[in-house]
Formats: C-alpha cells, structure tokens, sequence
C-alpha cells in the first residue's frame, strides 16, 4: 500500500532531481542520471513517518483520551470515585481494545487516502458509531 506521504516524500525528491538536471542543462554542466533508489528511500521515510504518527496516536493517545472520556462522563453524571473506579475495571479495557480495532484501520485510512478537506466529516461519521458503542459499555 502506497499511501500519501510515501508518494509525496517520494515524488518530491524526484522533482528535486528534475530541478537539478534543468540547473545544469542551463550551466552547462554534464547530467547525470535519475536516482529511482534515493526517491524509494525518501518513500520509505514518508511510510515510516505514517505508522510512528499511527502508533502515537493508537498507544499514547488513545489511552488518555479515553481515560478523560470516563473520567469526565463520570463528573458529569454526579457519580463518586468508585462508580468511576468500578467503571474502569469493568469496561475500560475492553473499551480501549475495541478504540484499536476500530480507529486504527480508520485512521489508517483517513491519514493516508482521504483528501484533507473531508477528514474531519469521515472521522465524525466513525465517532458517531464510536460514542454509541461507548454509551453502552459504560453501562
């Protein structure tokens, strides 16, 4: 799978290239030839860049954000710290292993294939599926 910030890491250096030829065709300079290998290596970059971005966000965010959501809910419904405490132990695991079989694939895909301008409406549409799954673990 090509996704991309492989293509465009990949293709910038290949426009580099280009640039450079055209700078030494107009000084004269001997051209040497295009490097398909240096343009996989920027690539390679672009991918590696996509999945630390991925598994920042599935291990470091996820966990806190979805500890916030319990926390806060709990606020919110008047509820002491053992209803939070027993929702924790009850649910949160549970909620977190579905948060990384369900976002990660989505945001895989969101990062990667869907155009900037329509991310935030394809990951509304995943969060309102998302905030009925949470509703009914936490009860």
């Amino acid at each position: 799978m090509f996704s991309v910030k492989c293509q465009s890491s990949a293709l910038g250096h290949l426009l580099s290239q280009i640039l450079e030829a055209i700078k030494k065709i107009k000084s004269g300079a001997p051209v040497g030839e295009m490097d398909p290998a240096a343009a996989a290596r920027y690539a390679t970059f672009g991918f590696l860049i996509t999945v630390k971005r991925l598994l920042l966000d599935r291990l470091i965010f996820a966990p806190g954000f979805l500890l916030m959501f319990y926390f806060v809910m709990n606020i919110l419904e008047a509820k002491g710290w053992r209803d939070f405490e027993s929702k924790m132990r009850g649910s949160y695991w549970t909620a977190l292993k579905m948060n990384w079989k369900v976002w990660t694939p989505f945001q895989f895909v969101n990062i990667n294939f869907v155009p900037v301008e329509f991310r935030v409406l394809f990951a509304n549409m995943v969060a309102l599926f998302w905030y009925a799954y949470l509703a009914s673990v936490r009860k």
